[in-house]
C-alpha cells in the first residue's frame, strides 16, 4: 500500500477513561504507522456533550504517536463550530503543506424514547453528528477539488441504516450522514474526490452507555468487548485513506473480522394501475402486496443475530 500522506481526524476518545483513550490510539496509531502525518481533534467532552471538555486524552494519544516516531499535531475545537473546523484544515496546511484525507467519527449520545425526547436532546445530537460532518467536509471540499484529489471517511451507524429503539435523534443524524457522503461522492467523482462511510461495531465509551437489562444483554455486551474492537475498524479506515483505494460512495460496516458492504435504498416492487390509484384500491391491493416484501421493524440484532467472527 502506498503511503498515506496527511490526514485530519476527529478522535472518538473519551474523557477520564484510559481504556477508551487506548481505543482512539488504535485508529490514529495505525494511520501513523502507515505514514500519515496527522492533525487529531478531540473536544474531550462527555458522551452526552455539553460540557467544557478535557484536553488531556488528546495529549495522551499525541504522545503515544510521537513515541512511535509519528508526526502529529492536536486540535481541541468542536466540530459544531464552523470556524473550528476551518482552523483544523488550516492547521494541516500550515504544518504539513498538504491534506489528503478527513476521518470524522466525532459523536455523542442522548438516548431517549421519542415521546420523551426534548428539543435539546435532538438538537445536540444532530449538531455534533450531522452538522459536524457538514462543517468538516465543507471546510475541506474546495481544497480537495482544486487539487483534484481528496478523501472523506465519515461514520454512520446501524441505528440509522437499520434502526434501534430509543435513538431517534442518533438515527436521523447518522442516516443524514449517509446521504451527505453519497452526494459528496457523486458531485466530486469528476474531481477525484472520494467519500465513504463506515458503520462500526466496536466497544467504545458510547456503546458502554447502553443499558444492560438482563443476563442475556450482559453476556452480549461482554462478547462485544472481546470480539469487536476499535483496532479492527481502524484497518478499514486506513485502507479507505490509501491512495490505492478506488472505492467511493459506499456504506461499509466492520464487525470483528467481518467487513460488510451495505446496499443503498432502491425500489423493490412496483405496481401500476393505469386507471389511477384510489385509497380503496391501495388498501385492497397495493398495500397488501407491499406487506409481503416490505421491511420488518427488526433492530440491528435481528439483522446481525450471529456471533462476530
Amino acid at each position: 500500500m502506498r503511503e498515506i500522506k496527511v490526514a485530519a481526524t476527529q478522535m472518538a476518545c473519551s474523557k477520564n477513561t484510559d481504556e477508551n483513550v487506548d481505543k482512539a490510539i488504535e485508529l490514529i496509531t495505525k494511520a501513523s504507522k502507515e505514514g500519515a502525518k496527522l492533525v487529531i481533534n478531540d473536544l474531550g467532552g462527555s458522551v452526552a456533550g455539553g460540557d467544557e471538555g478535557d484536553k488531556n486524552p488528546i495529549e495522551i494519544v499525541a504522545e503515544e504517536i510521537k513515541k512511535n516516531g509519528g508526526e502529529v499535531i492536536t486540535n481541541s475545537d468542536s466540530v459544531t463550530s464552523k470556524k473550528g473546523t476551518e482552523y483544523m484544515i488550516q492547521q494541516a496546511l500550515d504544518t504539513y503543506g498538504n491534506l489528503h484525507s478527513i476521518v470524522n467519527p466525532a459523536g455523542i449520545l442522548r438516548d431517549k424514547m421519542f415521546h420523551k425526547m426534548d428539543d435539546q436532546d435532538w438538537d445536540a445530537v444532530i449538531d455534533v453528528h450531522l452538522n459536524g460532518s457538514y462543517n468538516i467536509c465543507r471546510a475541506a471540499i474546495n481544497y480537495f477539488r482544486d487539487k483534484e484529489e481528496g478523501n472523506f471517511v465519515l461514520f454512520t451507524s446501524t441505528t440509522g441504516l437499520i434502526g434501534n429503539i430509543g435513538q431517534a435523534n442518533y438515527a436521523a443524524a447518522k442516516l443524514g450522514i449517509a446521504g451527505l457522503s453519497r452526494i459528496i461522492a457523486m458531485e466530486n467523482e469528476i474531481k477525484n474526490v472520494r467519500s465513504n462511510i463506515i458503520a462500526p461495531f466496536a466497544w467504545t465509551r458510547m456503546i458502554a452507555t447502553i443499558p444492560i437489562k438482563d443476563e442475556a444483554s450482559k453476556e452480549r455486551v461482554e462478547r462485544m468487548k472481546n470480539a469487536m474492537r476499535a483496532d479492527q475498524v481502524a484497518q478499514t479506515v486506513v485502507a479507505l485513506c490509501s491512495p490505492d483505494c478506488k472505492l467511493t460512495g459506499q456504506i461499509l460496516s466492520v464487525r470483528g473480522n467481518e467487513v460488510v458492504l451495505f446496499n443503498q435504498p432502491r425500489p423493490i416492487k412496483s405496481l401500476v394501475d393505469k386507471e389511477g390509484w384510489t385509497p380503496k384500491k391501495l388498501l385492497d391491493s397495493a398495500f397488501p402486496a407491499f406487506e409481503s416484501v416490505g421491511q420488518d421493524l427488526g433492530a440491528t440484532v435481528s439483522v446481525f443475530p450471529y456471533e462476530p467472527f
